[in-house]
C-alpha cells in the first residue's frame, strides 16, 4: 500500500467549512487505498494573532514561551480535523511534533529538523489510521523543550516526514500558485516550478505543489 503525505496550510484549514473540505480530500486518498499522513498549519491567521497577543503583554517575550504559545495553533487544527474524520467513520488521531518524533536543534523560533523517529506515526499507519501531525514544531531532547521551525515550518515538516517515511509523494495544498525559483516579490525573473525532487539514500520521492 502506497503512502502519501498531505500538507494543508493556514488558509486551507481556516474554519470548520474548510476543515470539512480538507477531510473530503483525505478520505478520497484513503478510498484510493493509500496510507495517509496529514500535516497541518494553524487555522487562518491565528499564528499572527498569537504573536500580537504576546506583544501586547511583553515587549520582549521569552523565546521559550513564544514557542510554547505558537505551537498551540497547530495543535488546535490537528485535533479538530481528527475529531471530524472520526465522526465520519475514518479512524484518525493527532500527534504533536514531539509525539511524532520530530527532533530538532535547540534554537527557539528557528529550530531545524535533525531527525524523525516517527514511531507513533508508523504505529498508526500499521493500524490503518489516518495520522495527523502538527506542523511547524518539534522537540529538542537535550533541553527537553518544545521548539518551532519558523515561517514555512509546516512545509518543512511535511517534506521531512515524507522523506523519513519513504512516502510515494508529498502533496502541499496551498492558496498560492506554488513554489518559485526565487521570491517573486523581489525579482520578476522568478519561475514557477512544477515539480521539485530530492534524492534519498533509499530511493526517490517526488514533491508536488497543488493549488487548493
Amino acid at each position: 500500500m502506497s503512502l502519501i503525505v498531505q500538507k494543508y496550510g493556514g488558509t486551507s484549514v481556516a474554519n470548520p467549512d474548510s476543515l470539512k473540505i480538507v477531510a473530503e480530500k483525505i478520505i478520497s486518498a484513503k478510498k484510493e487505498g493509500k496510507q495517509v499522513v496529514v500535516v497541518v498549519s494553524a487555522m487562518g491567521s491565528s499564528t499572527d494573532e498569537l504573536i500580537a497577543l504576546a506583544n501586547e503583554l511583553s515587549e520582549t517575550p521569552s523565546p521559550r514561551e513564544m514557542d510554547m504559545l505558537l505551537s498551540a495553533g497547530e495543535r488546535i487544527t490537528m485535533s479538530l480535523l481528527a475529531m471530524h474524520l472520526n465522526s465520519l467513520g475514518y479512524d484518525s488521531y493527532s500527534l504533536t511534533g514531539s509525539q511524532a518524533g520530530i527532533i530538532t536543534t535547540s534554537r527557539h523560533g528557528r529550530a531545524e529538523i535533525e531527525k524523525i523517529s516517527g514511531e507513533r506515526v508508523k504505529e498508526g499507519l500499521e493500524k490503518g489510521s489516518i495520522v495527523i501531525v502538527a506542523g511547524f514544531q518539534g522537540f529538542n531532547p537535550d533541553t527537553r523543550e518544545i521548539t518551532t521551525l519558523g515561517r514555512g515550518g509546516s512545509d518543512a515538516t511535511a517534506v521531512a516526514l515524507a522523506a523519513s517515511l519513504g512516502a510515494e509523494k508529498c502533496e502541499i495544498y496551498t492558496d498560492v500558485e506554488g513554489v518559485f525559483s526565487a521570491d517573486p516579490r523581489i525579482t520578476d525573473k522568478a519561475k514557477l516550478l512544477k515539480e521539485i525532487t530530492y534524492a534519498l539514500h533509499l530511493g526517490y520521492t517526488p514533491f508536488f505543489v497543488q493549488d487548493y
